[in-house]
């Protein structure tokens, strides 16, 4: 694990920062676990699920690049956001626009932050296995910016 990806500390724009965060895509294959794994590495103490607005399968080129980060996503089985046992979350972070259109509509009478972070599918991407890949890292790379950006994200002091 890289110094860039160990556990940190909050350092967030407002004054008190979420203690849940629900991160949703439209299968949860791919875009949402990836965000969930990369959450709960930089912020131990944050709790974090993910759910989709229908359930996919899991993909293995997700697993592939999560690995090349050091994170295991070979136990995660998609699920829905009904599946789910706890749906109170002070943060729910929608990462495609059914996602966006579903949270909406479960929260609406729900005192709840949702936020839309456009995040690309990259399973539209064709092309050789390296440039899937490629998409895939991208995504991932550009989850873990925006999460470490939203949450203030600062490496805990050593020693």
């Amino acid at each position: 694990m890289e110094a860039a990806d160990a556990p940190g500390v909050f350092q967030p724009r407002d004054q008190r920062p979420p203690a849940s965060v629900l991160f949703m895509c439209g299968m949860n294959a791919i875009r949402s676990p990836i965000a969930a794994a990369i959450a709960t590495q930089l912020f131990p103490r944050l709790y974090v699920a993910s759910a989709g607005v229908r359930k996919g399968e899991p993909d293995p080129f997700a697993t592939v690049v999560m690995e090349e980060s050091g994170l295991d996503l070979g136990r995660h089985r998609p699920h829905t956001i009904e599946e789910l046992e706890d749906t109170n979350f002070d943060l729910v972070v929608t990462l495609s626009p059914q996602a966006h259109h579903r949270a909406l509509e479960l929260t609406r009478t729900m005192a709840v932050t949702v936020e839309y972070w456009p995040t690309p599918d990259p399973t539209l991407v064709d092309g050789t296995r390296e440039q899937i890949l490629d998409a895939y890292r991208d995504v991932r790379d550009q989850l873990r910016r925006r999460i470490k950006d939203r949450f203030g994200w600062v490496p805990l002091p050593s020693g």
